[in-house]
């Protein structure tokens, strides 16, 4: 089988790495494509992915409408080369219109609601997967699955933390690590959105810079004030590091629930929500808030309870128990498709078996 994979973010390299990786031991054609945003090239690279880059990505509303004309063309093209007999990809336009002209299947992951995207890809898709705590209803392509995106390479049967990271950071296990994430807000579903004031940072800063070590990862260039808590980080470390953390304070949505995938407690601040984050918050394993208020007295009380880890580790395994190892659920649904499609809508427990 040939497998096209479609690569819009980042998070989607991880969402798909150990997918391809083991498809291609059992004999199957992969290729992933993507678009130059932000580091997808340099995690295709490392993770030794087969991949062809469209080139840079288009900010501009004018340019996006140029682009998708553009992208669509080259992705046509490349296509037809690699002769693909289904496409994946997270909510990606391209993929989904480009398999729907060469009538082959395209299968989307979903887990943001961006509407402005599902509108556009939604149409020539065949089926959407979406957790089962998603917060929108798709209509009958939408299967349902227990589960986060995150599980698919945090899962403990696809991630094995690396301690030597620390070295990296230059920190031991002994250090108590902060992590603080910074969006952009240069994302379509961010317009008129917000997190972290810039006040708040540095009220966080001052908390958390006497209580450890603390890491600014940050979308944008920081101010010349913080640079020297700046994470500097091969960007296929991030997990491990996040591991190892004491707490992470982030507006980013991914971010929060890789550290809810990994049993460190994050406290989420941003004015977007979303049905998987809720779902994890029920577990208690991430706290959101929609603005600053109430941000440093869980700060306070979070970075003051004694055995915070072990705690967070019991909090995890219980989510764990409740949820499915989705990259080998993935496995099985593509190479049993569209098999699997019934199987999933007959007897939705079947996927109990990827655990």
């Amino acid at each position: 089988m040939n497998i096209l994979i479609d690569i819009g973010h980042p998070g989607h390299v991880h969402l798909f790495k150990n997918f391809a990786n083991k498809m291609m031991g059992k004999g199957h054609a992969v290729l992933f494509t993507c678009r130059q945003k932000e580091f997808e090239v340099e995690l295709l690279e490392k993770y030794k992915l087969p991949y062809v880059s469209f080139g840079k990505h288009k900010f501009t509303i004018l340019g996006k409408a140029f682009g998708l004309v553009q992208f669509n063309c080259k992705l046509l093209i490349q296509s037809i080369k690699f002769k693909p007999d289904l496409f994946l990809s997270h909510g990606s336009m391209y993929a989904a219109q480009v398999a729907w002209l060469l009538r082959k299947p395209h299968i989307s992951f979903e887990d943001t609601g961006n509407l402005e995207q599902i509108r556009l890809y939604l149409p020539f898709s065949k089926y959407v997967l979406t957790s089962d705590s998603f917060h929108k209803n798709l209509g009958k392509k939408q299967i349902k699955y227990s589960g986060y995106h995150e599980l698919a390479y945090l899962h403990p049967n696809q991630f094995t933390p690396d301690e030597s990271v620390l070295k990296i950071i230059n920190c031991n296990k002994e250090d108590r690590i902060f992590i603080l994430r910074l969006v952009s807000w240069n994302a379509s579903h961010d317009k008129g959105q917000s997190g972290i004031t810039k006040e708040m940072v540095h009220r966080i800063i001052t908390i958390l810079n006497n209580a450890g070590r603390i890491f600014i990862s940050s979308e944008a260039e920081l101010p010349e004030d913080l640079k020297k808590f700046k994470l500097i980080l091969p960007p296929e470390k991030i997990h491990h590091v996040l591991y190892y953390a004491n707490l992470l304070i982030t507006e980013g949505a991914t971010m929060a629930s890789e550290c809810a995938m990994l049993g460190t407690p994050a406290i989420y601040v941003n004015s977007i929500t979303a049905g998987t984050l809720e779902d994890q918050e029920k577990y208690g394993l991430l706290f959101g808030f929609r603005n600053d208020n109430g941000v440093l007295e869980k700060l306070e009380e979070l970075i003051n309870t004694k055995d915070l880890k072990k705690l967070w580790q019991v909090r995890r395994d219980k989510m764990l128990k409740d949820k499915i190892d989705l990259t080998e659920f993935l496995i099985w649904f593509v190479e049993n498709y569209p098999k699997s499609v019934s199987v999933m809508k007959e007897n939705p427990e079947y996927q109990y078996t990827f655990r």
